[in-house]
């Protein structure tokens, strides 16, 4: 194993230890949650995302959960980058990240762009992995719709 996967390895493992933004905030103005679980091997996340006043700047992403490791980190790097930034950005984010978990290996996330998250890259060479990771990705997309 590279220097490099120990490093993206425990950093996952801190991610899941210690998480980010753990916890609900209290729904108030524009906020929606979303709950998805992962039947296959039992993952749970439930994120609330909360939307500034001028409706496009995501004020902050809150989550709860249970599950492996990659679920409960991919969480914690998820709400990490997505404070500020507008709804657009978080669906680019999104969709370059599930392109990246799709491509069995092929395309690599850039840490300049997903920072921590960049550390999941090597989840798509194993796509039994992949929804794990996905997981609190898919529900930020579900809760964007509805916020």
């Amino acid at each position: 194993m590279s220097d490099l996967d120990t490093l993206y390895r425990e950093l996952i493992i801190d991610h899941s230890k210690h998480p980010q933004h753990f916890g609900l905030a209290a729904e108030e103005g524009a906020s929606a949650t979303s709950h998805q679980r992962n039947p296959v091997c039992g993952d749970e996340i439930t994120l609330r995302a909360r939307v500034a006043a001028d409706g496009e700047t995501i004020r902050d992403v809150t989550w709860e959960g249970s599950g492996c490791s990659i679920s409960q980190a991919s969480a914690s790097m998820l709400t990490d980058l997505m404070e500020g930034i507008t709804r657009d950005e978080a669906r680019t984010l999104i969709e370059g990240f599930r392109e990246a978990l799709r491509s069995r290996g092929q395309l690599e996330l850039d840490e300049d762009v997903y920072g921590d998250a960049a550390a999941l890259t090597g989840v798509s060479k194993f796509s039994a992995r992949v929804k794990c990771a996905m997981l609190a990705w898919v529900a930020l997309e579900d809760a964007l719709l509805r916020a």
